[in-house]
């Protein structure tokens, strides 16, 4: 069982709740895997801030600095519809993707927004894609339901 953080917070899964924990750890490790690290945290951080994830889009920027991503893309990734030159095409379709299934109660998911991303993901890679969306967005939702704060980083152990 993880113990709880000195920070208070509403609730914590790790220790209120280890088998969903563990569940949610297995599930975050096969969704993780087939899809380049440096895409999966751009599809993190624009989730969360879409989501006003202030614990997430902390723990992420923060694994994304430690990669060997353009920092532009970090500081562009919120516009990056307008930020021509910064995002290929493969992450611009991810970044869509993830908009789409993050805000899924608005429109759904467009015909030509997954039709972009199928362009350019094959079977596999687009469904770990979407399970990697589901995943952050899921931990988003924890995240904030817990009132986890920004900087609050209690899964250093690499559990997630």
């Amino acid at each position: 069982m993880s113990p709880r953080p000195k920070v208070p917070t509403r609730m914590w899964i790790p220790a209120d709740n280890p088998e969903v924990y563990k569940a949610l750890v297995a599930l975050q490790r096969a969704s993780s895997t087939g899809l380049p690290a440096e895409l999966g945290e751009l599809v993190k951080i624009r989730a969360s801030q879409i989501n006003g994830c202030a614990y997430c889009l902390h723990m992420h920027t923060s694994d994304a600095l430690t990669m060997d991503i353009d920092p532009r893309k970090l500081m562009m990734v919120a516009t990056w519809r307008e930020a021509t030159g910064i995002f290929d095409e493969r992450e611009r379709a991810a970044l869509g993707l993830t908009e789409s299934l993050t805000r899924v109660a608005d429109d759904g998911v467009p015909d030509e927004v997954f039709a972009t991303a199928r362009e350019y993901f094959d079977d596999h890679e687009l469904g770990q894609l979407v399970a990697s969306i589901a995943m952050i967005n899921t931990w988003n939702r924890i995240a904030i339901a817990g009132g986890y704060p920004a900087g609050l980083d209690e899964r250093r152990s690499r559990d997630v």
